[in-house]
């Protein structure tokens, strides 16, 4: 599962409707509704978990994945030691992470491709990934 910076994981683009989605996976493994009334599908066998914006017309617009075969740059991501990534990513030009450590997990985060490395013990465990904003603050959907 390839992770396409600003853009989406493998073949889940940003901007999706449901039925999009429902296309590529099938159904999911199961779908419920969040506090903010997004939908919220699980694919078990995909390890992904993805959010459909009830404010945006239900469009794909945030992803949550640890499926070990996630690859960034052509690497696997889950596993891999937090710093020899980062080190990576910097080479590739995606720099600058805010830290936030919540007990033993600490969340890195880069804005400039909305994605968040999740850590613990020093190795990435889990990776979300959402919609860019455009410099008109809207969501810069690429479906």
């Amino acid at each position: 599962m390839k992770i396409n910076l600003k853009k989406g994981i493998g073949q889940l683009v940003f901007g999706m409707k449901e039925k999009d989605v429902k296309a590529v996976y099938g159904e999911p493994s199961r779908q419920f509704k969040d506090d903010d009334n997004n939908t919220i599908y699980l694919y078990n066998n995909e390890k992904i978990r993805l959010t459909f914006y009830a404010d945006e017309d239900f469009k794909l617009g945030y992803l949550i994945a640890a499926h070990p075969d996630l690859e960034l740059f052509s690497l696997k991501v889950l596993g891999q030691n937090w710093e020899s990534l980062k080190k990576t990513l910097e080479e590739k030009g995606v720099s600058g992470f805010e830290r936030e450590t919540y007990d033993s997990e600490d969340n890195l985060f880069n804005e400039a491709n909305w994605i968040i490395f999740r850590v613990e013990f020093g190795e990435v465990i889990r990776v979300e990934l959402g919609a860019t904003i455009n410099n008109k603050d809207e969501f810069d959907w690429k479906f």
